[in-house]
Parts: structure tokens; C-alpha cells; sequence
């Protein structure tokens, strides 16, 4: 979208109509600001939203050094972006300029509007998304500060979780940006304190679990005790969708994500073959909107909340969090996915977060620039990898140990990595070794059929090869196939834990009202679209379940 495009969608005109509109599908109050007032402030929680009726209110960045002015809301302009949907602090300042006078609306009021008013709904959610890709595109925009050096595991971790869950914030390398040591002697912390994490001119902490930074920064939503109609674990293309159809069709919805929405399709930085997208999109534009429209529909999505155990009480469902009460449901959706395989190769495990990556994002793209890089897989996702990287690294060795790109790979993206020039397929080929001294230095590769090796000098190796399905959750109740996948429909209508007369529904388990959808489905079709499918479906079964208890 053009730059002079996204800003018209960021910051609409309301015009009299659409405000009578808005107050017609709930209540909201006019309220006088004075000068220099505070409407927002960042870090607040629970912030209202609001319509200007009269004068001016300035949105105000305070993250940097000193406060910058982001833009000036007047008559029919209403503040606000994502953050009123998902629960999650407000990132910048509102004030009044001058005496204003405003509509107050409260956060379950502006959900009531978004579901009752389809066109008001169309214009502020539009206006919500571009506002926050404005500001994660801005070069002057810094949100929270992370410390740390590339070469450390916990820097690593502490930016992906970040990522993941697309909390705005820049990266500070300890080894290349010149002004880590006038920051970490203002904060008056070493380099040993690193990672740091700091809001402005305060250090928030150092060295966080990912459970601290998600209380300490306002992401973690504990749940509400009471018995949910839906619970889905996981928060992938599939679990999102359920949480989307099941909240907006009147069930109360509950996701458990461990670590942050999007699952495996989240960290795609292109998805060109996913419907009504021709142009393509990243897996974070995509789990932008689902998040958003899950929570739209008042789902409630709980991050970072791993399920640890499954257990039952009667036809309830009971699945234990990490240090958390247990969460009771009617139904449940197993969502958890899977994540790729590790590489047999000896000492592999000490190098990853330092060289050695499950996906490629901006992320691990900035440590790969102008370098050689790894990419081991001949499916779509290291097939997608490859081109994506190919645009930052001298050189993409694709390692795959079959012959031929086309058996596991889309037509699309074969034909785009054959036109690529600094990407090279090697066929037959696998990495037999790992050199580094705290961080990747380089590897051994060796062609299957010739017996030929190769030292390749690398900072980075990207392994996308098979599936693990996230699965040890789960109780011997729920059967799963010889690699751990969860079993569904017919294939579980003669296993013994199946105790009802009926056939079991497509996508149920070996338990009835326990349902599985995407990746971690046996026999699944590992695409965006069928976890997506999937997940939508397995409501209608939901319902179905529901009907007889």
C-alpha cells in the first residue's frame, strides 16, 4: 500500500452521520478535556476510545530520547489502534491541545460498535491496522529497547518472543551499533546485565524469562475462571480461525498459546498461494488480522500459556497451564501444530539462537547481510526462506537429500528459486559437521552420492526439515498415529477409547468433544488454507457436540 494511501486509511474523518451512527449502537458520552490534559497514556491498560468533537488531541511518542509528535487528531478523527482489541497497553500518548471536547467510549462499548456496525467497524479496524504498520515501519519510531549482543542465545530468544507476538521494538547489538555503551551507561548497566530490556529511559529488566516480559510489558491475559463452551490450544492458522467462528457464533472462546500467535505460518515472510491474496502477504500480516478479528469477536487469547497436561472431569475437558489454574472447557480444539525436526548432526543444539534458526524473519535476516546462509529443506517453507534471505545474503545454499526441488516443493516458488542467481541447490547433500566458539562459524557439507565434502563459512544455518507434532501434552485417551500425530474421524471409530454409539465427527478424536485441526492432525494437508479450513470446520462439530450434552 502507497505511503499517502495507508495514511488516508490511518486517519479517517468521521463524519456526523457515522458518529449518530456509532451512538445509536451504544452509549457514549461527551467529556471535556482542558489544555494539556491527558486522554491516553502510553502504557495504559484498558484506555477508552475517542471521537473528537471539538479541538485538537496530539499523539505524542515518548520511547526515544526526547517526545516526538506522531500526528493531531481534529473534529470527526478518534484515537486508538489495535491495542483497544487485544487487551494490550497503549503504545503512544493522547493529549488535549487546547480545550476539547470528545465521545468517550469504553473498550467493550467500541467491540459492541465494530460487531453492530459493519461500515463504522470497516473504517476504524483499517484505521487500527495501517496506524500500527505506520508506526512499525517508521525509522523514528524505537518502542521498547532490547540490548544484547548477536551472539547470545538469551538476546535471541528475547527478540523472537517479541517478534512473534508483534510488539514494537528496536534491537541494539552490542557488536555493531555505536551507541550501546552511552545507553547501557545511562541505564547503569554492563554488559554483563545484557539482554536488557528498556521502555525510554528506564530499564524494564534484564535478561527476562519470556513469562516476566509478557507481565512486565502487558501482554499475558490471564483467563477468567469459568467453564468455556471453546478452548483451543494453540494459536497457528488453525487455532485462530476456531477461536474467530467460535466467538463469533455466540460460544465463549479461549486460546492457550505458548509462546506467540502464528504458529509455523507466522514467521513466513510470503504466503503467495493463500486465496484472495494475489499479491501475497506475510504470516504477520495474516496473524495480525485473525488475532484482531478473534479478538474483535470477543475470544479471549492467552499468551505465553502452555497447556502442560490433559485431563477430564465427566464430558469437561480440564487442561493445565504453566503455572497457572487449570482451565475447564465443554469442548476443546487441539491446535498445538508442530514445529521442524532438528538436524542429527553432533553439536548442533549449542548453536541455536547463535547460528543456528527455525525460521527466517527481519529478525535473523539482519545477521545474515552480505554473508553465506544455510537453508536445509526442499519444502515450501525452506523454499520461501530461501528467496527471502536471498534479498539480504551474498549467497543461499539450499541442502536438500533428495534430487529434485519439484517432489515437495510448490511449481511457484521451484521456478522463483531457479531465476534467483545467488541461491544454488545442492541435491543429495547433507551437513555432516558444526564449527564455532560460542556462535556458528562454519559447516561441513557432504554430497550423498560422491562422497565430496565442503567447508562452507557461515554465520547462519535456517533447518526446515519434517514436522514434530506438538503433541506431549496429551493423554493416552486421545490416540495418536506411529509419529505422534492425533488421529480424527473414521480412523478412530474402532479404537477402544471411543465409548458412543455414533461415528465419531471429521475432525473429532478418540474422545468425544475433544477435536484436532491442522498440523497436528494426522494426515493433515500441511497448507495455510486447510489449517485454516480445518479450524473453521471444527466449530460446526462443536456444535454438533454441544447439542447432545
Amino acid at each position: 500500500m502507497a505511503e499517502h494511501t495507508l495514511h488516508s486509511v490511518a486517519f479517517p474523518v468521521l463524519d456526523d452521520a457515522q458518529i449518530a451512527q456509532a451512538a445509536r449502537c451504544t452509549t457514549i458520552s461527551p467529556k471535556h478535556f482542558r489544555d494539556g490534559e491527558t486522554l491516553v497514556s502510553v502504557g495504559e491498560r484498558g484506555f477508552k476510545f475517542f471521537i473528537v468533537k471539538s479541538g485538537t488531541v496530539e499523539i505524542l511518542d515518548y520511547s526515544g530520547d526526547k517526545p516526538r509528535i506522531i500526528t493531531t487528531h481534529g473534529p470527526g478523527e478518534f484515537t486508538g489502534d489495535i491495542s483497544h482489541l487485544t487487551g494490550t497497553p497503549a503504545v503512544v500518548t493522547a493529549i488535549a491541545r487546547g480545550d476539547c471536547e470528545v465521545f468517550e467510549i469504553t473498550t467493550d462499548a467500541l467491540r459492541h460498535v465494530l460487531n453492530q456496525c459493519p461500515g463504522l467497524s470497516d473504517i476504524i479496524l483499517q484505521a487500527f491496522i495501517a496506524r500500527r504498520q505506520l508506526l512499525r515501519e517508521s525509522p523514528d519510531f524505537i518502542g521498547l529497547r532490547v540490548i544484547g549482543s548477536r551472539y547470545s542465545p538469551d538476546t535471541f530468544r528475547v527478540r523472537d518472543f517479541l517478534s512473534k507476538n508483534r510488539v514494537l521494538f528496536t534491537w541494539m547489538d552490542l557488536e555493531s551499533d555505536p551507541e550501546v555503551k552511552h545507553l547501557l551507561k545511562n541505564f547503569g548497566v554492563s554488559e554483563a546485565d545484557t539482554p536488557v530490556v528498556a521502555c525510554a529511559h528506564m530499564v524494564l529488566l534484564r535478561n527476562p524469562t519470556n513469562q516476566a516480559l509478557a507481565d512486565e510489558i502487558g501482554i499475558h491475559q490471564p483467563l477468567e475462571h469459568t467453564v468455556y463452551d471453546l478452548l483451543v490450544v494453540g494459536a497457528g492458522p488453525a487455532g485462530l480461525a476456531a477461536a474467530v467462528y467460535g466467538a463469533s457464533e455466540g460460544l465463549t472462546t479461549a486460546v492457550l498459546e505458548s509462546t506467540g500467535p502464528g504458529g509455523q505460518a507466522g514467521n513466513s515472510m510470503r504466503i503467495e498461494n493463500y486465496l484472495g491474496f494475489p499479491t501475497g502477504l506475510t504470516g504477520g500480516e495474516l496473524t495480525d488480522r485473525a488475532t484482531l478479528q478473534a479478538t474483535k469477536f470477543g475470544a479471549h487469547i492467552s499468551v505465553p500459556t502452555p497447556a502442560i497436561r490433559l485431563t477430564f472431569l465427566n464430558r469437561y475437558s480440564i487442561v493445565e497451564q504453566d503455572g497457572g489454574e487449570p482451565i475447564t472447557a465443554k469442548c476443546l480444539v487441539i491446535a498445538s501444530g508442530a514445529q521442524y525436526r532438528k538436524l542429527g548432526v553432533e553439536g548442533f543444539e549449542r548453536f541455536e539462537g547463535t547460528g543456528v534458526y527455525y525460521a527466517a524473519t527481519p529478525a535473523e535476516a539482519l545477521l545474515c547481510k552480505g554473508c553465506p546462509v544455510i537453508v536445509v529443506g526442499g519444502g515450501n517453507s525452506a523454499g520461501q526462506a530461501a528467496v527471502y534471505l536471498a534479498e539480504n545474503a551474498k549467497e543461499v545454499l539450499m541442502l536438500i537429500r533428495g534430487d529434485d526441488l519439484n517432489r515437495n516443493m510448490s511449481s511457484y516458488l521451484v521456478h522463483r528459486i531457479s531465476q534467483t542467481p545467488n541461491i544454488k541447490v545442492f541435491s543429495n547433500t547433507t551437513i555432516r559437521r558444526v564449527e564455532g566458539n560460542g556462535h556458528l562459524d562454519a559447516v561441513e557439507i557432504v554430497d550423498g552420492v560422491t562422497g565430496k565434502t565442503r567447508r562452507v563459512e557461515t554465520p547462519a544455518v535456517f533447518s526446515f526439515i519434517g514436522a514434530v507434532p506438538r503433541t506431549d501434552w496429551l493423554p493416552a485417551e486421545i490416540e495418536r498415529d506411529g509419529k505422534g500425530f492425533v488421529r480424527t474421524g473414521a480412523s478412530v471409530a474402532q479404537s477402544p477409547q471411543w465409548k458412543l454409539t455414533r461415528q465419531p465427527f471429521l475432525l473429532e478424536t478418540s474422545r468425544p468433544g475433544v477435536f484436532a485441526a491442522g498440523d497436528v492432525r494426522s494426515d493433515s494437508v500441511k497448507r495455510v488454507a486447510s489449517a485454516v479450513g480445518e479450524g473453521a470446520m471444527s466449530v460446526q462439530f462443536v456444535h454438533e457436540y454441544l447439542k447432545t450434552i
